[in-house]
C-alpha cells in the first residue's frame, strides 16, 4: 500500500460526526447537565448523604449518564451513535420510572434527584433532551444510510 493510498483510508475510517448542527446544541445541552448532575451529587454525597442516599445516588448515575452521552455524541461513528441511542433509551426509562417514583412516594426521595417529578427542577429538561437526542440519533443514522 502507498502513502496516498493509506491516506485515503485513514480518511475513510474516520468516524462520521454526530454533533453537525442542531447536534452540536444537544453536546451543550448534554455537557451542562453533566456538570449540574454531577457537582450536584459529589457536594450531596460528600455532605449529607445519610439524608437522602437513593436522591443522591441518583443524581450521581444520571451525571455518569449524561457524561457517556456527551463523550459518544463528540466521538462520532455508527458504533458511538447506536451506545448514545441505547443510553438515551436508558436516560428516558429513568426519567420516567424515577419522575412516577418520586411522584408516588414522596417519602422515599426526602430531597430531589435530577430526575424528580420528570426534571421539573431542571425545567424539564431530562425528560425532553432524551427525546430530543434520540429523535436526532434517528435522523443522523438516515443521513448515514442515505
Amino acid at each position: 500500500m502507498t502513502s496516498g493510498e493509506a491516506e485515503v483510508t485513514a480518511v475513510e475510517e474516520k468516524p462520521a460526526r454526530l454533533i453537525g448542527g442542531p447536534g452540536l446544541l444537544l453536546v451543550w445541552f448534554y455537557g451542562v447537565m453533566v456538570v449540574g448532575a454531577v457537582s450536584r451529587s459529589a457536594y450531596q454525597i460528600a455532605t449529607e448523604f445519610d439524608r437522602a442516599p437513593l436522591a443522591y445516588s441518583l443524581s450521581a448515575v444520571a451525571g455518569l449518564v449524561y457524561g457517556f452521552i456527551t463523550y459518544s455524541l463528540v466521538r462520532g461513528g455508527e458504533t458511538a451513535r447506536r451506545a448514545a441511542q441505547v443510553c438515551c433509551a436508558a436516560e428516558l426509562a429513568g426519567v420516567l420510572v424515577v419522575g412516577t417514583w418520586t411522584l408516588v412516594d414522596r417519602d422515599a426521595f426526602p430531597d430531589s434527584t435530577v430526575w424528580s417529578d420528570y426534571g421539573m427542577g431542571y425545567v424539564f429538561i431530562p425528560v425532553l433532551l432524551p427525546l430530543t437526542a434520540l429523535f436526532w440519533l434517528r435522523k443522523a443514522r438516515a443521513r448515514q444510510a442515505g
